[in-house]
């Protein structure tokens, strides 16, 4: 096996192709470095601005005072005061919100921005305070909280209009816990004799994406946004939605039954799992990632080297023509330039343009590399609409994701049918045999003159 031509020679193409892993590799280490400088735009856009908001609230919070005789260590008794918290949910929770997109940039980078005023519509059923009418319980006045994630996108808060109740909003959240919103102070003996429909417009601005805490015992979100591109995440995916080219609309609705919200809210004090409360939430996002889609492209890298090196061995076999591992190294380092260049004008171009550009600029080179190695401008010019069809059908798995797998097998299927069918007749132990090289003096000129000439042996490399 170790004298066989045949052995040394595909050990030295998979040599290549461990070795051009290693620009391969480094590749994807820029294209993860660069995604990471467009991430910490986005961050340093947030700081200026304001971060990915969550609104949690309206809700309404009565504070009261406890005072409770106890025993201290001494056995002395002692009146202790502990100061507590009751919380009362919406009946029905109505939100309308119209954010209005925009594009900040920050050198060749940029995130969206959004701004825009929600019209909230809560109503209050009158709380049940009877456990607090008690002499060593004072009850303090109620106020109505909103809490939000950065207190810098508030642009700007209506006066609070509610049944037999205006009042004006407050900086901050009175809440141990929920360190940024605002407050507005109620009356409470209406309140309870009442309850409360509050109603109040909030223009608010943040990045990234937009999220609501469903509080009512039936919660509705209306969002109507100049964004075409939306992501809805979240617990709970729209009941409606429309997206066209101008935008999107989407509506949320939810109750207790399905979140099973108001179990958090069930104790004084605490809110239960804050962070982990359900929510309506709808993301930014581009319409195309290119560092994204650049770095799937760069997992193909291999099949791309293969499928090359595959076909110049297949070239040379069936041919006689020789290429020589210094030449198979160019190609394969031509072929990984290609992903270099996408991903440098992908950040200026697009992915689209950038993908057409390294193409076709890697095709010409390979083209016009090869008409000297191939000895034809015909091989030339073969080899290279081959690599355009690959990187056509690369374009196709990226802009498919779903139907990647798909295509990707439909590919190999015909790729290895194409190599079956080229060398169904040709035989492999002719081609090992290391005797077809001993005993072949002639010089090299006129090896080369036999090859020009139509001589059809099968040269490999000594």
């Amino acid at each position: 096996m170790f004298k066989s031509v045949l052995f040394w020679k595909i050990t030295t193409l998979l040599g290549l192709m461990i070795l051009m892993m290693i620009p391969v590799s480094q590749l994807m280490d820029v294209v993860q470095e660069r995604s990471g400088y467009r991430q910490s735009v986005v961050g340093q856009v947030s700081e200026s601005t304001s971060r990915a908001q969550r609104i949690l609230g309206p809700l309404i919070v009565i504070p009261y005072t406890l005072r409770e005789e106890k025993k201290n260590e001494k056995g002395e008794i002692e009146l202790q005061v502990s100061r507590h918290q009751r919380y009362v949910l919406p009946e029905s929770l109505v939100v309308n919100g119209k954010p209005n997109v925009e594009i900040r940039k920050l050198g060749i980078y940029q995130t969206q921005v959004y701004q825009g005023p929600l019209d909230f519509q809560a109503t209050f059923a009158p709380p049940d305070l009877a456990d607090l009418q008690h002499s060593n319980v004072t009850v303090g006045q109620p106020f109505l909280l909103v809490s939000l994630s950065d207190s810098r996108g508030i642009k700007s808060i209506s006066a609070l209009k509610g049944t037999q109740q205006q009042s004006k909003f407050e900086p901050g959240t009175k809440v141990n816990g929920l360190s940024q919103g605002i407050h507005a102070p109620l009356a409470l003996a209406s309140l309870q004799k009442e309850g409360l429909t509050a109603d109040f417009t909030l223009t608010l601005a943040g990045t990234s994406s937009l999220s609501l805490v469903p509080l009512g015992r039936s919660s509705e979100l209306m969002l109507q946004s100049n964004w075409p591109h939306p992501n809805f995440l979240g617990n709970f995916l729209p009941d409606e939605r429309k997206v066209t080219d101008k935008g999107f609309s989407a509506r949320w609705r939810s109750t207790w039954f399905a979140n099973n919200i108001n179990s958090a809210f069930f104790y004084d004090d605490n809110i239960m799992g804050e962070n982990k409360l359900p929510t309506f939430t709808t993301s930014l996002i581009e319409p195309v990632d290119h560092y994204q889609l650049t770095e799937r492209a760069v997992k193909y890298a291999v099949l791309f080297l293969g499928l090359t090196f595959m076909a110049f061995f297949l070239f040379e076999t069936l041919t006689g023509l020789r290429v020589h591992p210094i030449q198979y190294l160019l190609v394969g380092a031509a072929l990984v330039l290609f992903y270099l260049i996408l991903l440098a004008f992908s950040e200026h171009l697009g992915f689209d343009m950038a993908y057409l550009l390294a193409s076709v600029a890697g095709s010409g080179l390979i083209a016009f590399y090869l008409s000297a190695v191939l000895r034809g401008k015909l091989r030339g010019m073969l080899f290279a609409a081959s690599l355009l069809l690959l990187y056509g059908v690369l374009y196709l798995l990226l802009q498919s994701e779903d139907n990647a797998l798909v295509l990707g097998s439909v590919l190999l299927f015909g790729i290895l049918a194409g190599i079956m069918l080229l060398t169904r007749k040709l035989d492999w132990y002719q081609v090992a045999d290391p005797s077809r090289l001993k005993g072949n003096t002639a010089e090299p000129e006129a090896a080369t003159v036999a090859a020009s000439n139509g001589d059809n042996r099968f040269r490999l490399w000594k």
